[in-house]
């Protein structure tokens, strides 16, 4: 069988761009080795589908070239997407930090994504494992357990190694690897992480306390901290992920934007632990007077003492033992090298009718809407141009 496209994932990136280029006349399949097509959209934000985000920066993504995200965002800026999906009937909510999510799910939105691929003309393909993909003289040859399909352009739309009980595989990289195409160093992103055994009884006896907090070290996030029974997640926590090394050890400022010196000369008799209670969890309040030795009237401690409990509210240190891993990510960090890709089409600059998008590549975008944007503004980007 011979087709002009053949684009390998049927995600967030691969469904635009099949719906582009199925839409431009060119005649395209969508393959897929699950039984369902879109399946990160569909758990996307718990199931409401974290679609987009309204304040979305070239900034807001990790790859090694700063400036190669910069094009598709442009030319399919967050407004074009809300557009699209509101002129097709998928209403949207948006939330603080510029968060959008669909108002009835994630499926109104893999519904509309899929009708939309169908409309266009996109034949998808599901329940189909690829064997290899090859280029052969002018044409790409894909083997896949239904037998062989030859194209005229090829489109890696794979995805990464995250949500693997979603059936994530490193297939995309083994198949970009035979193209020359290597990766940079694969990490799971957006993800907890565990504590150490110096803080996993803390992490314990804290799960479910939840707070915003400041985190430095490595990075500079403000966001919300929640404890588990391993050890710490939340936004903060998975944008920190991003960041953060195996050996780094992060800093938690547990009263952004407050004195905590203040909030101890202030307190007069009261007792250290219920002091803070007045602006931290009650919980975490005690745990930390246990934690730090602190304990008596906040009247009892000597400015030396009082400075000194300050600080190590200001700046406590938390050394994570690792990262929980890519069963919980939510992305895989790192990816295909952008450097023989070109930002404008996504296509390999040395490989014609060869394109890399999604996931796949070495974009990785911060928590809340960022990444799926990649998606669809790659997956536009590249189907606009075969």
């Amino acid at each position: 069988m011979h087709t002009d496209v053949v684009i390998l994932g049927a995600g967030a990136s691969g469904l635009c761009c099949a719906i582009a280029c199925a839409g431009r006349g060119r005649d395209t399949l969508v393959i897929d080795h699950g039984p369902k097509a879109a399946r990160k959209v569909l758990a996307a934000g718990g199931g409401r589908a974290n679609c987009t985000n309204t304040d979305i920066r070239a900034a807001d993504y990790h790859c090694a070239n700063p400036h190669f995200v910069k094009s598709a965002l442009a030319r399919f800026s967050p407004a074009d997407f809300l557009d699209w999906i509101h002129a097709g009937g998928v209403a949207t909510v948006e939330e603080p930090g510029g968060k959008v999510f669909c108002r009835d799910g994630a499926r109104a939105l893999t519904r509309f994504l899929l009708s939309e691929a169908r409309r266009a003309g996109a034949r998808i393909q599901l329940g189909t494992r690829v064997r290899d993909a090859r280029k052969d003289g002018d044409v790409f040859v894909i083997d896949t357990e239904a037998g062989s399909v030859r194209a005229t352009s090829l489109v890696l739309a794979l995805g990464g190694k995250s949500w693997p009980g979603l059936g994530a595989t490193d297939c995309g990289y083994t198949l970009a690897r035979g193209f020359g195409l290597p990766a940079t160093e694969l990490r799971p992103g957006l993800t907890p992480l565990l504590a150490g055994p110096d803080m996993a009884p803390l992490c314990r006896e804290l799960a479910g306390v939840s707070l915003p907090v400041r985190l430095t070290g490595p990075c500079d996030i403000t966001g919300e901290l929640l404890f588990t029974h391993k050890g710490v997640s939340g936004p903060a926590v998975l944008d920190a992920s991003l960041f953060w090394r195996e050996g780094e050890t992060l800093s938690i400022d547990w009263l952004p934007g407050r004195d905590p010196e203040a909030i101890l000369a202030e307190a007069g008799r009261q007792e250290i632990k219920n002091a803070l209670s007045g602006c931290l969890p009650k919980r975490l309040a005690t745990a930390l007077c246990q934690h730090l030795g602190a304990t008596g009237p906040a009247a009892g401690l000597s400015p030396k003492a009082r400075r000194k409990l300050a600080a190590s509210l200001a700046a406590f240190s938390f050394a994570p033992a690792r990262a929980e891993g890519y069963a919980k990510a939510e992305v895989t960090l790192g990816g295909v090298t952008v450097d023989r890709i070109s930002s404008k089409t996504l296509a390999a600059s040395d490989i014609p009718g060869l394109y890399v998008i999604g996931e796949l590549l070495d974009v990785t975008g911060r928590l809340g809407g960022f990444n799926l944007h990649w998606a669809w503004a790659s997956g536009f980007a590249a189907g606009g141009d075969i």
